[in-house]
């Protein structure tokens, strides 16, 4: 089977894979060289009229609702094309911050049209690689030949556009999908072509068994996150200290830390500890999850040069004796295991709490196997013929979101009643709850923006484009 990498982009409606919706998706699929193989892929994608944007993505972005409306497909159209044409086997799929954002969009939508979330990422030796961290690591290790970006504060940086300008890279249109897209293929092809044995390297431990390999050694390694602070270069040497309990992930403790002072803590301590708090004084706790499959950048201690280690900060001889206070101490490892169960348990009680959408329930369970074969049925079905699926199956989740994919992929093809029950759902999902109504909201934050100083004209238009959209789509027989 050979393989090709397909680097992708998406811009989106907003920055929740649960509410937010794709709104134009790009790529370019290449050899392993980086070499294009064919034309690239551009298309913008539907929004249908259940749906508010957040107005400040579109100000980004600058595509409106009317555009793709105008302009695009609808996203089982889409999903038909990208199953067809861009999940082939032996796909690498590659972007620039894709695993952490644009992937979690994908599931999302093929999860609401009767396609197998997950099945287009692994089947058929399919698998995803992220440029993001590649290029974390990179720096960290090895950034010779490569002008490496700071903000304004002088602070590192590496965000797509400015790794492009300082190199002299093209990048013509930042946050237009194709143009973020190509800009990604040369950000790549920069980095293979200066430290290409570290290029390749990371291309390998994308694997989940590569990467279980490493980490389950019981030895430190070298791991690149986000999560880890830019005056180290987002890098630091890393021990797995305990398995999660419930995925396939490790818990690894950062070894720049001394534990010393985390080893008498209690688990509801430790629980304060570990949760993100804005302008924390203390230490939180230095310990992240490590998920074997989401392609994390880690390497051996081997790749750390003196000037590595000076770079990320880090001394060895420190970082052992960490990891040894941490072994003459299984308590609290213990401690922290069940300050983790404490952290799941407030997770879900907030997740039964909170009313979910149907849209939103991806992750309450895999879809039965029986019902995979009725979601290909459905998929082949003219629009006539949906409804009669319904009894056909098992999951209730497939079953509420039937009429919904009806409604917004086929709306000219509802009956009288059909047509009735989405204007009854529309009317609930965008007037529900009066002054903290998804519409009142949107509507309450177009006037904050209008009001902004020194709007471009550009902008000005539109936010009144966004106004318009939402008079547009306002549900029937319904005073605003």
């Amino acid at each position: 089977m050979q393989e090709s990498f397909f680097f992708y982009d998406l811009e989106t409606s907003g920055i929740n894979p649960r509410e937010s919706r794709i709104m134009q998706f790009a790529g370019q699929r290449t050899d392993l060289s980086l070499k294009p193989l064919c034309e690239p892929i551009n298309a913008l994608i539907r929004m249908t009229d259940d749906i508010l944007p957040e107005p400040d993505a579109i100000l980004v972005t600058g595509i409106t609702p009317q555009l793709t409306r105008a302009e695009g497909i609808t996203e089982a159209e889409f999903l038909k094309i990208f199953s067809e044409q861009v999940a082939t086997p032996g796909t690498i799929f590659v972007g620039f911050n894709t695993v952490r954002f644009d992937d979690e969009f994908m599931r999302f939508l093929h999860y609401r049209n009767f396609y197998d979330p997950y099945e287009w990422q692994w089947q058929d030796g399919r698998s995803r690689w992220d440029m993001l961290d590649v290029v974390r690591m990179t720096r960290a290790l090895r950034p010779d030949g490569i002008e490496w970006p700071v903000d304004a504060k002088g602070n590192a940086t590496n965000r797509l556009e400015l790794l492009t300008d300082v190199n002299g890279l093209d990048h013509a249109d930042a946050h237009d999908a194709l143009s973020d897209v190509k800009a990604t293929i040369a950000v790549a092809r920069l980095i293979r072509n200066k430290h290409q044995k570290l290029f390749d390297y990371l291309l390998t431990m994308r694997k989940k068994e590569k990467i279980a390999e490493l980490v389950d050694a019981g030895q430190p390694f070298v791991y690149t996150s986000g999560k880890y602070a830019s005056e180290y270069q987002k890098t630091t040497v890393v021990a797995k200290i305990a398995n999660h309990p419930e995925r396939k992930a490790a818990l690894v403790y950062d070894l720049r830390y001394d534990p010393a002072e985390f080893l008498d803590k209690s688990p509801t301590e430790l629980v304060e500890l570990w949760k993100y708090k804005k302008d924390r004084q203390d230490i939180p706790l230095p310990i992240k999850t490590l998920q074997y499959n989401r392609c994390p950048a880690i390497a051996p201690l081997g790749v750390l040069d003196d000037a590595s280690k000076e770079r990320i900060g880090i001394t060895l001889t420190d970082t052992s004796k960490n990891l040894r206070l941490i072994q003459e101490h299984p308590k609290f490892v213990k401690h922290v295991l069940e300050a983790l169960e404490i952290m799941n348990k407030e997770q879900q009680t907030q997740l039964l709490a909170s009313e979910q959408e149907v849209d939103s329930q991806l992750y309450d369970g895999f879809i039965p196997d029986a019902d995979k074969t009725v979601c290909r049925a459905i998929r082949a079905s003219d629009a006539s013929d949906i409804s009669a699926f319904e009894s056909k199956l098992k999951d209730s989740r497939l079953k509420a979101l039937l009429p919904l994919y009806k409604a917004r992929n086929y709306p000219e093809s509802l009956s009288s009643e059909e047509r009735a029950a989405w204007e009854l759902f529309r009317t609930n999902r965008l007037l529900q709850g009066g002054a903290s109504s998804r519409l009142q909201k949107y509507m309450n934050r177009l006037q904050e923006l209008s009001q902004s100083k020194g709007l471009s004209l550009e902008k000005q238009y539109l936010l009144e484009e966004l106004q318009l959209y939402a008079e547009a789509i306002m549900p029937v027989d319904q005073d605003y």
